[in-house]
């Protein structure tokens, strides 16, 4: 690209200043106040791990300073909540053309969004032809005047570029290659905005570090706001991508190194909370507040934090100077009581292997399926739990296919006793359930179970996986079992009809336990029609596990469905596909402490039913 013209003399600015001089780049840096006297007379510094030296780059004090060319780019190293008059001061700015004509900034200059939040690629597109949005990871730290210290190493930083809206552009490309130069790792990506968001639930936690003490129960409030932002982004219809799983700039090796002689700072809600002046914390906690407003939703969550650092701004206080009842009174869900409601759902290994190995031994149910993999049995013969017992999901935990009961309606409760005192179940007697996918098939088994009249039936949390990682081992070939004497009848969980379910996404909370695009009707591999029902949430019931296939924490979920509505006390439903991954979300919603009714024939039935309404898009 031509010359770099980078508004803001903070850490962000300074640090891609300096190191785009030093890898030959033009660049022009506008600041202001000490910062920019500093930089005008030869004295900030600019600190890295292995050297310090001092920072020699074209300075400016405002946009009347600055000739624009075409060729030149506007980086915009403000906070968030200075994007909105920084835009309005530069969009109009004159621009003299390579022909000799004239133009505007706004036409011929491409802007560089680097901030956190969703906001500012919304104000510099009201007026900016070409925007650039970016995502930074950049350890850089500015407390004192003349000085920002850069730690990060090997690389300066990371940052992930693209267009707005999407797509491509050359000048994305070009301005990659100048930051690569510059010692930045980067990626260039067609979604920005996926990756936005993406940064976005790691920056609703910046506040917790500015409000309150390292330990547990601040990596636990940390824990609760993602999964609460994550739930009213997907609610917008906005997916946020993982910015370590789908990276391909090399994040192994890029650390913040300890600098010596100088004392490590704190993320850029920390710094601003050190200094008068806003709090970008609007445009983050306060992102996702407004974003489940307009949705008619909720975010108590993320609406305590903001309030509660404003609280501390007025007061005068200073980061991290709240203690943890503090934390508890400002996030009650962290304290609230776990209940028998809570405990009756899963059970983890060592607790299984304590009961296998006692005088009450549970009946342990394999019920390995998935969507187009009929070979559940083969894959239990050929390794499975000590004991286990095949469960068949399509045969034995399932009636026939009908257009009316969808692909997996309940079984007939005479051919399900019959079934469950083959697997040796007995009355009053436990049973524990698995799979080898975090639960999505062996929740079915749990939910049939306790509707037919089995009181203790428990999810191993974890799955097949969290037993061989725990190094016990596992049988080959079928298990024998002593046959039962389980009574079984049905109805002792809720289920819903068809009308049911249409009534409830009106007048309750319906969840919709599907992956994000069959939701949203963009796909449709199985069942005659694509969308979901009017009025229904999407409540993927995966993301109900965390990336060890366990259940996340009761406050996690708690926070998740909390967000969509669906709390204690609160008239909620469930439905899928076919009614199976959805007992995933009855099952977390148990853990959560919140009561769900199921609808069985779910998606398949009711979309075989040419009378029934299909409604498509992101929004309920």
């Amino acid at each position: 690209m031509g010359r770099f013209v980078i508004v803001g003399a903070g850490a962000v600015g300074v640090s891609l200043a300096a190191e785009l001089v030093r890898a030959g780049r033009d660049v022009v840096v506008v600041g202001r106040g000490a910062q920019l006297a500093a930089l005008r007379e030869g004295r900030f510094v600019y600190v890295r791990p292995e050297e310090r030296w001092v920072v020699e780059v074209a300075s400016v004090g405002g946009v009347d300073e600055v000739e624009l060319v075409e060729g030149d780019v506007l980086v915009l190293a403000t906070k968030t909540q200075d994007v909105e008059a920084v835009v309005a001061e530069w969009a109009w700015r004159p621009v003299r053309l390579a022909d000799g004509g004239t133009g505007s900034a706004a036409e011929h200059v491409p802007v560089v969004t680097p901030q956190n939040g969703l906001d500012a690629e919304r104000v510099a597109s009201r007026r900016f032809r070409t925007v650039f949005g970016a995502v930074l990871a950049i350890p850089a730290t500015y407390l004192r005047t003349g000085e920002v210290l850069s730690a990060g190493t090997p690389q300066v930083g990371l940052v992930w570029l693209g267009r707005v809206p999407g797509g491509e552009h050359p000048g994305v490309e070009e301005v990659a290659a100048d930051l690569r130069e510059a010692g930045f790792g980067v990626q260039t990506v067609p979604d920005i905005a996926r990756w936005k968001a993406g940064k976005l639930l790691l920056s609703v936690t910046f506040v917790l570090k500015a409000l309150y003490p390292d330990g547990p129960l601040r990596d636990r409030a940390a824990a609760v706001l993602t999964a609460e932002a994550r739930e009213i982004l997907a609610a917008a219809g906005q997916d946020a991508a993982d910015l370590v799983a789908d990276s391909t700039v090399d994040l192994a090796g890029f650390t913040a190194a300890d600098v010596p002689g100088t004392e490590p700072g704190g993320n850029s809600t920390w710094q601003s909370l050190t200094r008068a002046g806003s709090l970008e914390t609007d445009f983050l906690n306060g992102e996702i507040v407004l974003a489940a407003r307009l949705l008619g939703l909720r975010a108590p969550a993320n609406e305590a934090v903001l309030h509660r650092i404003h609280r501390l701004r007025a007061e005068g206080g200073t980061p991290g100077s709240l203690t943890e009842a503090d934390l508890l009174a400002d996030l009650p869900v962290l304290a609230e009581p776990s209940e028998p409601s809570e405990q009756d759902v899963l059970i983890d290994v060592a607790g299984l292997k304590v009961a296998l190995d006692g005088p009450d031994k549970p009946v342990v149910l394999d019920v390995r399926w998935a969507l187009g993999d009929p070979h559940g049995r083969e894959h239990y013969r050929a390794g499975h739990l000590p004991g286990a017992v095949f469960a068949d999901l399509e045969h034995d935990l399932s009636g026939p296919a009908t257009p009316e009961g969808g692909r997996h309606p309940l079984p007939d409760v005479a051919a399900l006793e019959k079934a469950a005192r083959g697997w040796g179940i007995t009355q009053g007697g436990p049973v524990v359930v698995y799979d080898n996918s975090g639960g999505l098939a062996a929740a079915r088994a749990w939910w049939l179970l306790r509707w037919a009249g089995v009181a203790d039936v428990r999810i191993l949390d974890g799955s097949l996986s969290t037993w061989t990682a725990a190094g016990l081992p596992l049988e080959t070939g079928e298990a024998a079992p002593e046959p039962g004497d389980v009574v079984l009848s049905g109805g002792h969980l809720p289920v819903l009809s068809a009308d049911e379910a249409a009534a409830l996404a009106h007048d309750g909370v319906l969840l919709d336990a599907r992956a994000p695009e069959r939701y949203r009707g963009e796909t449709e591999p199985v069942d005659p029609r694509p969308g979901h029902i009017p009025g229904a949430r999407n409540a993927p019931a995966t993301a109900n596990l965390g990336k060890d296939g366990r259940f996340a924490p009761p406050e996690v979920l708690r926070a998740r469905y909390g967000a969509l509505g669906a709390v204690r006390g609160a008239a909620v439903g469930v439905y899928c596909g076919s009614g199976v991954t959805a007992a995933l979300d009855v099952a977390a919603l148990r853990v959560a402490g919140v009561d769900a009714a199921l609808y069985p024939g779910s998606w398949s039935a009711w979309s075989a039913d040419p009378a029934r309404p299909a409604a498509t898009g992101p929004r309920a």
